[in-house]
This record gives structure tokens, C-alpha cells and sequence, in this order.
């Protein structure tokens, strides 16, 4: 495989994966909420698209998808809100509760296929391929350019990146909207919120349902790209959030909130990047996970490390 294709696969999944660092972004940053319902909302809308998907409605499925992931942020914004739970016991107990439901959705097996039944010329019944967006965009671009060659990452980068474009321009709309700035504000300042008459608890499930729709809307991306979802999946998703998150702000730092929706994305094309480099020096499949860890660390510590030596750079100068 050349450079460029491996730059262009790193690109895709970034991209892919670039509504669930939004929806990290939202729930940590802006709302300042420790959402572990991540790991179960990418499985969900994974699990709901390929439904949708394998019965004849590729585009209604990553809709699907996303109105099930806010479905699930619903659960666990009543949780805290209604019932008083912890935000992070909240999370845990809707994360585990959705296990049990992603199972049921795929039917009691833990992966499923974008397969149909059909019949064949012979009279025999076989499996074929479900279509997908991304089947029917690479389809259209070839017709448009005529290139029957084209690479399939490049066409899937491109209409994911149109989707993650419009998904991240219609958020810094939304956030400089009344609801959006009051539900920034509950992120800020619970209390003085509650004192301005504003119903903070609205305003929390509100910011907990768009998160997990993202974080859905991601898994319902890769279900299609992928064509198949998987119960383990939603592993580690939280922590690949993170890290694209924290190395997005490495970058563009913490100024503004359409500043932290563009590093979002950043920070994921950049992850996925480094993830290329280290499959590229044959790195183990099963070593990403200590590999994420390590980069979410290196990017906490790097501002740490950053003011130290500005600071001993200055005392050097005086």
C-alpha cells in the first residue's frame, strides 16, 4: 500500500470518527459531564443502522442511528436529572443497560452483516450486498469522472467529510443560539444558571442527548462503511474521543467553542493519522488501546510541561 493510500485511510476514519470526538467534546468540555454512555451509544447506532440498513433504507439508517444515540443520552440525562444518579454512575448503568439492547437489536448475535436474501437466476436462495451511501456515492462519483478505479477511501472521505462539515457548522450555529449559550452556561456554572430562571436540568439533557446522537451518528457511519456492526465495537471509544479531543486543543487550544468543535475534529484526523504511522512500523492490533492511552496522557501533560519550561526560561533570562 503507498503513502497515500495509507494517508487517505487515516483520513476516512478520522472523519468517521470525527461526530463522536464532537460528541465527547460537548459532553466533557461544554457541559463539563463525565459521559460514559459513549461506549454504548456508538455500539447503538451502529447496531440500528444495520437494521435499517439491511432493510432497504441505507440513509434512513445513519438517521435512525443518531435519533437512537439521543435516545440514549435522554436515559441518562433523567438519571441525573430526574432521579438525582451520578453522572458517571448514570453513564455506566445506561452503557450496560445498552449491551443488553444492542443484542437484542442485532438479532442475539454479536455481529451482523449488511446481507439480504435473494434469489438468484439458478432459483437458489443466496446473500447479496446491502447498498449503503457509501456504495451509492462512489457509484455517482465514478460516473460523474469516469474513473472506475477511483479509491474507495477518497470517496468515503469526501462524503463523510460533507456530513462531519455540516454537523460541525450547524453546532457553532446552535451553541451561539439561546438555548445553545444556556446550555454552555450550565457546562460554566450550574447554580448561576438556576438563579437566572433557566431550567438547568433541561438544558443538561438537552447537551447529554445532541452528545450521544454524534457519538451514534459515528457508529452508524462506520456500520455503513464497514458494512457490518459489532457488539465490541464500543470498547475504548470513550478514550479514543479523548484523545482526539485533548490533542485537537493541543493544537487550537481552549479560546472558544467553535475553536474546540474544529480541534475536535482535527484532533481525530490527526489520531487516526498517528495510528497509520504505528500499524505502518508493524505495530500489534492489540497494543492500540495502551497506544490511545498514551497519547491522551502525553496531550494532558504536554501544557504541564510547556509552562514548566517557560518557566524556566524565564528564570534563566532573569
Amino acid at each position: 500500500m503507498s503513502i497515500m493510500s495509507l494517508i487517505l485511510s487515516a483520513l476516512s476514519q478520522g472523519m468517521i470518527y470525527a461526530p463522536m470526538a464532537l460528541g465527547v467534546f460537548i459532553a466533557f468540555r461544554v457541559l463539563n459531564t463525565p459521559d460514559l454512555t459513549i461506549d454504548g451509544s456508538f455500539v447503538l447506532g451502529m447496531c440500528v443502522c444495520a437494521v435499517v440498513t439491511i432493510a432497504g433504507y441505507p440513509y434512513l439508517g445513519i438517521l435512525c442511528g443518531a435519533a437512537a444515540g439521543a435516545l440514549a443520552g435522554l436515559v441518562t440525562g433523567l438519571m441525573q436529572t430526574r432521579l438525582g444518579v451520578n453522572a458517571i454512575l448514570s453513564g455506566i448503568l445506561t452503557m450496560t443497560g445498552l449491551y443488553t439492547v444492542n443484542f437484542m437489536i442485532l438479532g442475539g448475535q454479536s455481529n451482523l452483516y449488511l446481507q439480504r436474501a435473494a434469489v438468484n437466476a439458478q432459483g437458489a436462495q443466496t446473500q447479496v450486498a446491502c447498498d449503503t451511501m457509501y456504495k451509492d456515492f462512489r457509484q455517482l462519483l465514478v460516473s460523474l469522472t469516469g474513473n472506475r478505479r477511483l479509491d474507495n477511501n477518497l470517496s468515503a472521505l469526501i462524503v463523510t467529510g460533507l456530513i462531519v462539515l455540516l454537523a460541525a457548522a450547524a453546532l457553532c450555529v446552535f451553541f451561539r443560539t439561546r438555548t445553545g449559550m444556556a446550555i454552555r452556561a450550565t457546562g460554566d456554572n450550574e447554580e448561576m444558571v438556576r438563579s437566572s430562571s433557566i431550567n438547568a436540568d433541561r438544558m443538561r439533557i438537552i447537551g447529554i442527548m445532541l452528545a450521544n446522537a454524534l457519538v451514534a451518528l459515528s457508529g452508524a457511519l462506520l456500520c455503513e462503511q464497514q458494512r457490518y456492526a459489532d457488539l465490541t465495537f464500543g470498547s475504548g471509544m470513550l478514550v479514543v474521543g479523548l484523545a482526539s479531543v485533548i490533542m485537537g486543543q493541543v493544537f487550537f487550544g481552549q479560546r472558544s467553542v467553535t475553536l474546540g468543535i474544529i480541534s475536535a475534529v482535527v484532533g481525530s484526523l490527526v489520531y487516526r493519522l498517528i495510528l497509520q504511522a504505528a500499524y505502518k512500523v508493524d505495530m500489534p492490533s492489540y497494543a492500540v488501546k495502551l497506544l490511545s492511552a498514551a497519547i491522551v496522557l502525553l496531550a494532558l501533560t504536554l501544557p504541564r510541561l510547556k509552562r514548566a519550561l517557560a518557566e524556566r526560561r524565564a528564570e534563566r533570562e532573569a
